[in-house]
């Protein structure tokens, strides 16, 4: 079977997920159909679907090489490691709290640990050596009287590289402690006899396998007893309740019937492929770096870290191979990955490393074609390499697969930039107006008794994948930051970062069109800039514009008693985020690019009518960080009614898939110590109040006369997002109360 034809990219990702073998799809198709039966009923449709459970249990065994009693079935290898490290745990916790993993291990096992932590279990961490793999040595010092379970990884899901599980079990049934492995990486790729390994517990997960999502199994030795938790009927011999997936089980069974049978030969061929890459890319590339051990890991695994280069930039470029950076269970951020700091993988590799898994289907074509084009991207990021290559590439770009991550939300964390700007010296200059001694959107600089100079600079990776809508929007948000401090902007001058060896240099007229489209609307001339050369597309403007000393709207000057007033709908970084992962559809595109696209011209004409006592944008640092900004610097208390804030209704049809930004979880991380949040308001909700915004609405503080005239001349005017989202009330620290009203 071959997966992959010229249109597809190579798929180079087996460690993520596999595709289902026609086999396992062959064995799983009649109980779709006539074979329907509950496994737990008596009658002959029940019989039917036990007997298929129950060979899919003695397939399972086989593999394994355990008794058919030993295996239970599970939703996957994350349930798996729950049930084998929670029932432990808690079965044995008058025996002891303590608890050893590695410092290797997946989310499915660490984060279990993580939360055993939190409720009275004392966790230790083994280190690894540089290739990622567990001293047994240090295994026998840190076993205590109080241990209780040892749980260590098989084969690492990054790296590949193997533990020596065997040694690792004696030790632990030397001292009489219960040893669980995760090895979902490893079943099928090599050998996994549960007898010579020796372990109580191990976890498998089916996707890893050519089975489906959704199914997995826990071997538990005989006489190794687990607390439930899951509960109901007596299913899977009173361990695990819950009405079988008949399906999915017979899937895994057929699976693992296959993995036996083809034991050698998948394992020859996947060493075959996964070498011959990496033999072609040490002869193009020189300055690589292998992640794990040369011999003991995965034959199918082969973790690369290129030097100086981002890897998702990288994966960016490689359009048509499928690979990932790190893991694929939890990518997403530009930090490096904690089985590589944990091996002590230098910086400039770790981040540039990519994962590349070979599988039973990857052929010699689909090797040699992902090779050339991994060496081909690697050399745009290259300075020695021909700058004429620039000119061959595709004008149909994606430019939000070109950066690490989106708009407003790559801004700096809001706690780090706050640290370093505690430590700049305040300007001794009488001129200034507004500066560093506040956190406002712009500087303000007297000119003369009546005039100061307004001035602010904004840059951004691309948000939308259209260089045009990049220009135009990057223009917005730029601007906005002068009407949000009640200024006239008057000129601009542009700040260009561009990949030359990555783009054709007509993508960045395209984006300059863009932006000087948007200033015309505001009557506003680009008249400079610069450029640099870098491996991101990031555009912006320095902005100038003029203000009436005594029309000044700061953020810090909002009154007990003001209504907070917002003037555009939040989502812009969910649903850019979503945009990114080619999960909206092109009308929802085409909404969320209006609204940035949208100057805040016609709020601040419309606001400049009133009295506003304060007033900030929202951007990169989210509603509550900005809100925050102003709360405190204030000295004002404030109330949220969540129900009142505008939402991109869109926006709800993409958090069940949990689409956000890492800019959202950082933001709602630095204003947690002010904010109190209602019981009924769950975290994808505080998510979106936190969520990064490209070119945001205004915030203001706004006194009660005339309120309701304002919200309705704003919607006179077409902004029909603009509402009343709570107020501030009585002196105090600026803590946020954020209420369902």
């Amino acid at each position: 079977m071959n997966i992959v034809d010229n249109i597809l990219p190579v798929y180079l990702d087996y460690n993520a997920t596999t595709p289902v073998d026609v086999e396992v799809i062959d064995a799983m198709m009649p109980f779709l159909d006539s074979a329907f039966g509950n496994p737990s009923s008596s009658h002959y449709y029940g019989i039917q679907a036990r007997k298929a459970v129950e060979q899919a249990r003695i397939q399972v065994a086989d593999l394994l090489n355990c008794s058919a009693d030993e295996v239970i079935f599970t939703s996957g290898g994350t349930e798996s490691n729950n049930l084998a490290i929670k029932g432990i745990a808690n079965l044995n916790k008058h025996k002891g709290n303590h608890i050893i993993t590695s410092a290797i291990e997946h989310p499915a096992v660490s984060e279990v640990c993580r939360y055993l932590a939190k409720n009275g279990f004392r966790i230790t961490y083994l280190p690894v050596n540089e290739y990622g793999i567990v001293n047994p040595a240090d295994l026998h010092k840190m076993i205590l009287p109080g241990t209780i379970l040892v749980t260590i990884m098989h084969a690492n899901n990054e790296t590949g590289s193997i533990q020596p599980i065997g040694e690792l079990a004696r030790i632990c049934h030397e001292h009489s402690v219960p040893f669980h492995t995760d090895a979902a990486q490893s079943v099928g790729k090599i050998k996994t006899d549960v007898r010579e390994l020796d372990v109580d517990l191990l976890s498998l997960a089916g996707h890893k396998m050519y089975a489906p999502k959704g199914v997995g199994a826990l071997y538990v030795r005989r006489g190794t007893n687990l607390e439930k938790y899951m509960h109901g009927a007596d299913h899977e011999m009173n361990r695990r309740a819950g009405t079988e997936n008949v399906m999915e089980i017979v899937g895994l069974g057929k699976a693992s019937e296959i993995a036996l049978r083809d034991f050698d030969k998948n394992i020859n061929h996947m060493q075959q492929m996964r070498d011959l890459l990496h033999n072609r890319l040490l002869e193009s590339i020189h300055d690589i770096h292998l992640n794990g051990h040369p011999e003991l890991r995965l034959p199918n695994t082969l973790s690369i870290g290129f030097r100086q280069i981002e890897a998702n930039l990288l994966l960016s470029e490689m359009n048509r191979v499928a690979a990932s950076a790190g893991a694929a269970c939890h990518t997403g951020t530009e930090e490096i990955s904690p089985v590589l700091k944990a091996m002590n993988v230098p910086a400039l590799y770790a981040m540039g490393t990519v994962r590349f898994s070979v599988g039973k289907y990857t052929t010699l074509a689909e090797i040699e074609k992902a090779s050339d084009e991994i060496i081909t991207a690697v050399r745009k990021f290259t300075p020695s390499d021909n700058m004429e290559s620039r000119n061959e590439v595709s004008t149909d770009v994606r430019l939000t697969q070109l950066t690490h991550g989106l708009g407003c939300a790559c801004k700096l964390k809001p706690q780090d930039l706050e640290q370093v700007l505690k430590n700049m010296p305040l300007p001794d200059d009488a001129h200034v107006l507004v500066g560093l001694n506040t956190s406002d959107d712009a500087a303000v600089y007297r000119i003369n008794e009546t005039t100061a100079i307004v001035q602010t600079l904004d840059f951004l990776t691309p948000v939308v994948d259209d260089p045009y809508y990049f220009g135009a929007i990057a223009a917005a948000n730029s601007l906005s930051d002068i009407y949000a401090m009640g200024g006239q902007p008057r000129f601009a001058l542009s700040i260009v970062a561009f990949p030359s060896r990555r783009l054709p240099i007509s993508i960045l007229s395209t984006i300059l069109k863009g932006a000087a489209d948007i200033t015309k609307q505001a009557d506003v001339a680009i008249i400079g800039g610069h450029t640099i050369e870098d491996d991101e597309p990031k555009f912006g403007l320095a902005v100038t514009g003029i203000i009436n000393i005594d029309k000044i709207w700061r953020n810090s000057t909002a009154q007990p008693g003001d209504w907070i007033v917002l003037t555009k709908p939040l989502g812009l970084g969910i649903l850019s985020t979503a945009l990114k992962k080619g999960m909206v559809n092109k009308a929802t595109e085409a909404k969320i690019v209006q609204i940035m696209c949208e100057l805040n011209r016609t709020a601040f004409e419309v606001c400049s009518g009133y009295q506003i006592h304060a007033c900030t944008d929202v951007t990169g640092f989210g509603l509550t960080g900005h809100l925050s900004e102003m709360s405190r610097s204030s000295k004002v208390d404030a109330t949220i009614y969540y129900d009142k804030v505008p939402v991109i209704s869109e926006v709800w049809d993409v958090i069940p898939s949990n689409i956000f930004p890492g800019g959202a979880k950082n933001n709602l991380d630095f204003v947690a110590p002010w904010l109190d949040w209602d019981n009924s308001i769950t975290l994808p909700l505080q998510l979106i109040l936190s969520d990064p915004q490209t070119s945001g609405g205004l915030l203001l503080a706004v006194p009660d006369p005339h309120i309701d005239h304002l919200i309705e001349q704003l919607h006179q005017k077409g902004l029909h997002s603009a509402a009343i989202i709570g107020q501030f009330n009585e002196k105090g620290e600026g803590k946020i109360k954020v209420i369902n009203k």
